[in-house]
């Protein structure tokens, strides 16, 4: 029976190619949308989900309270590791300190020469053993008890293979962190694998850190500078999280009521990946939300094109109607029916499966480039996929599949034998109109939606920051004291290269997520201010080479050592004063250390990204803070210039890797995840208007069927061909209306949610509502218009005659 049941609905699909053709693709695309979308997803909810003990391992939060509001990091004081080992021996617990780029050497045999130079940007972690207790890395070779001794350290077998050729050779070697400490290589880990934030490179021993690391400050926190621990099987983490508190309070002393307001808490690994505020170490965070967004996306694009099938298959019903009759008729009932019409939708999921499998494959190397994700598909080594296909046919065989099945069961056979198109007349087309009025929300929400996020991003280009970022290009340089002493003779041959016009030496460049905070105390307030202002440490020519104005006062006089201050309009007006002028020569405080008087008032500029809004800035020159020189370019040949800069660079640093990056290119890097977000937009909203567009033709097939007696007799009574068009598109027009004004409130309300989360942003204009409409309705006509003028060239005598 069931071979019957499927033979027969072969011959049937065979016999309406077109239509299994357009059936097959619209659920294709469908289908490959919702497994790509299930990859992506399915990557970020996996990140540290493999380690055995990941339901115990949590991190410390610093959280600080004062007039800015409350913050989170994910850094610690530098005394908590050890202190905390100190109070809870049996608790497991690791510091973590990352460097955002290091320079790595590796030595000839006599130690002095340099055989090669390489720079490894982020991954660098000075760790404790119990890093390894708490974390599962395997280890190829060695063992990670070394850690306990300085300058050792572990090496993952990528890293090892990059420095030796052979990750083997590695073991006993030695390789040098800048120009400063020189480590033993004891011990070689597997590759970290994809889904992790802990994307361990280099494991060196943190007891190394402690030449560094002196300090016993409780108040200063260094956000790449964290701590993990590992609860007892069976402990609450709410009696810990109290236990942090107190253990935070026994140490941390401050005579500022504000700071005492500070804390710790305990936050899970599992919700590491998800939280944009304190970050982690790859810089690269998912929220929750996002993760949702994709999932309703995901949803929305399989119901369009499920609609799709039900339209398309009940626009078929004309050329069936005969065939559901002589059934009946010759004793057929209606289970066997939508068996019938249930097994012809089975065999239609089944190929748009397959060929949604191939769309994937084909979509996930221009997918992975732009959402910056390894994503791969293996059925053999992931069963997850081929479960996660299988639950969504079934799920289309059912919702695609019922409608149809149960309409064209349900049809009379003496009614349908006398006449097909009496037979289906007026079934179901109400609920077919909102099927494509709900195809065409979806639709123009996203178009509205892709429309916003690509203004907020030219916006983002185009909008000053209040300094210059075009024709500057950033070189971190040696942080050790060794490179920092070549620093002014760098300068100086950098200034005799023809092409460039200023050269500045500072800790960051104007705009950079990555600066320091403090506060401090304002002409010998007794107090420091209860909110922080944005440290920039910059030499005598930051101000020329980034075009920062001043709107009072001077600059800084050249100096290696910190002598005087510059501060911005914004941290004037905190202090309460309504003219720059009045700030010149008042004393700030800095940590006690640095008390010095302000000397110039800049103008205010961005000194983070777009999202926020312009924070306090204080400027002050201390050499042993610069790590960026930023070298404004005045020529027509840039690549020349640039090959000059690079030589100047390696005559000065020989053992250092020379690397450059465009100012304008950084702060363009601000804005990845909404750059990933619209490409997204852009691709869903043209598969929903491409898969609405089919449910748009399915009706228009089924409306040309129904009222093919109606278009013959207006012919017959001198009906133009333009006047068959306009009848069948006025209707169409307005369910694409409708559905505009349905689109319309729903983009707006989630797209001005987004945009809150910028200070600086467009306003939802008019006219991105009026195209968005425009677009639809353009693309609709001309999907409606194929079958309208097929209908309107039709032969009115053979309709009249069908009837």
């Amino acid at each position: 029976m069931i071979k019957n049941y499927f033979k027969t609905a072969f011959r049937n699909l065979w016999r309406s190619k077109n239509f299994a053709a357009i059936n097959v693709s619209g659920l294709a695309v469908g289908i490959g949308v919702c497994l790509v979308i299930f990859l992506i997803i399915r990557f970020e909810m996996s990140f540290d989900e493999f380690h055995h003990n990941k339901n115990r391992i949590y991190r410390l939060l610093s959280i600080s309270r004062n007039g800015d509001g409350e913050r989170r990091s994910a850094g610690v004081p530098y005394p908590v590791p050890t202190t905390l080992h100190n109070d809870f021996p049996s608790l497991p617990s690791t510091a973590v300190y990352s460097d955002r780029e290091e320079q790595i050497m590796i030595p000839d045999e006599s130690g002095k020469g340099v055989v090669k130079k390489f720079k490894e940007v982020g991954g660098v972690f000075f760790v404790e053993p119990a890093f390894f207790t708490i974390f599962d890395f395997p280890l190829l070779a060695g063992e990670y008890h070394s850690l306990k001794e300085p300058n050792t350290a572990l090496l993952a077998k990528s890293t090892a293979e990059k420095y030796f050729g052979d990750w083997r050779l590695a073991l006993g070697k030695s390789f040098r962190r800048g120009g400063r400490d020189l480590f033993r290589i004891t011990g070689v880990m597997a590759d970290p694998p994809d889904n992790t934030d802990l994307q361990v490179k280099i494991a060196a021993s943190y007891a190394t850190m402690k030449n560094y690391i002196t300090s016993t400050d409780w108040v200063s926190v260094a956000s790449n500078h964290g701590c993990y621990i590992m609860l007892p099987d069976g402990s609450d983490p709410v009696t810990m999280n109290k236990q942090m508190v107190s253990f935070f309070k026994k140490y941390y002393k401050s005579d500022e009521p504000e700071a005492r307001q500070n804390t710790m808490e305990i936050q899970s690994l599992s919700q590491v990946h998800y939280d944009a505020e304190p970050g982690n170490f790859i810089d690269r965070t998912v929220s929750k939300s996002m993760i949702n967004t994709m999932w309703l996306i995901a949803a929305f694009i399989l119901l369009i094109a499920c609609v799709n099938f039900v339209n398309l298959s009940t626009a078929q019903a004309f050329n069936r109607a005969k065939e559901v009759a002589v059934r009946k008729v010759l004793g057929g009932n209606r289970r066997q029916l939508r068996l019938q019409f249930f097994s012809e939708t089975a065999i239609i999921t089944f190929f748009a499966i397959v060929l949604s499998i191939g769309i994937a494959y084909a979509a996930l190397p221009l997918l992975s480039q732009v959402m910056g994700l390894p994503l791969h598909m293996n059925f053999a080594t992931d069963p997850g996929i081929g479960l996660f296909l299988l639950a969504t046919g079934i799920v289309i065989v059912l919702l695609a599949g019922c409608y149809p099945a149960i309409i064209l069961s349900r049809f009379n056979p003496v009614t349908a034998l006398k006449s097909k198109a009496a037979a289906i007349s007026g079934k179901g087309i109400s609920l077919r109109r909102g099927l494509v009025v709900f195809q065409f929300v979806i639709a123009q929400a996203l178009i509205i939606g892709t429309l916003i996020i690509v203004q907020q991003m030219d916006y983002f280009k185009s909008r000053s920051m209040g300094f210059d970022k075009d024709a500057i290009v950033n070189i971190n340089f040696p942080e050790d004291s060794v490179g920092r002493s070549k620093l002014d003779y760098l300068k100086n041959k950098l200034k005799t290269i023809d092409g460039i016009k200023s050269v500045s030496f500072s800790f960051a460049s104007p705009a950079d997520d990555g600066n320091w905070t403090s506060n401090f105390r304002f002409d010998h307030a007794e107090k420091e201010t209860d909110w922080h202002a944005n440290l920039k440490w910059a030499d005598a020519d930051y101000l020329k080479t980034y075009s920062i104005p001043l709107v009072a006062g001077r600059n800084l006089y050249p100096s290696d050592t910190a002598r005087e201050f510059l501060v911005n309009e914004t941290l004037v007006k905190r202090l309460g004063f309504t003219d720059p002028q009045q700030a010149i020569n008042k004393e700030i405080d800095l940590w006690g250390q640095m008390k010095f008087t302000i000397v110039g008032v800049m103008k205010d500029f961005n000194a983070m990204s777009l999202r926020r809004a312009i924070v306090p800035v204080l400027i002050t020159s201390v050499k042993d803070f610069y790590g960026v020189a930023g070298i404004k370019l005045q020529t027509n040949d840039v690549a020349g210039t640039l090959k000059k800069v690079e030589a100047a660079w390696n005559e000065v640093y020989p053992d250092y890797v020379y690397e450059q990056k465009f100012l304008d290119a950084k702060i363009e890097n601000f804005y990845t995840q909404e750059k990933k977000l619209s490409s997204l937009y852009k691709i869903f909203a043209a598969l929903a208007i491409f898969l609405s567009c089919l449910g748009l033709y399915g009706l228009a097939s089924f409306m040309a069927v129904q009222r093919i007696k109606e278009v013959g007799i207006r012919k017959v009574l001198g009906a133009s061909v333009n006047n068959i068009i306009f009848l069948f598109s006025k209707e169409f027009l307005l369910l694409i209306g409708i559905a505009f004004l349905v689109a319309v409130p729903l983009a707006w309300y989630f797209m001005h949610d987004w945009l809150q989360d910028f200070v600086y942003r467009v306003n939802i204009s008019w006219w991105i509502i009026a195209l968005a409409g425009i677009m639809a309705a353009a693309i609709a006509m001309i999907t409606v218009s194929v079958k309208a003028i097929k209908a309107a060239m039709s032969n009115p005598v053979k309709s009249l005659r069908a009837e």
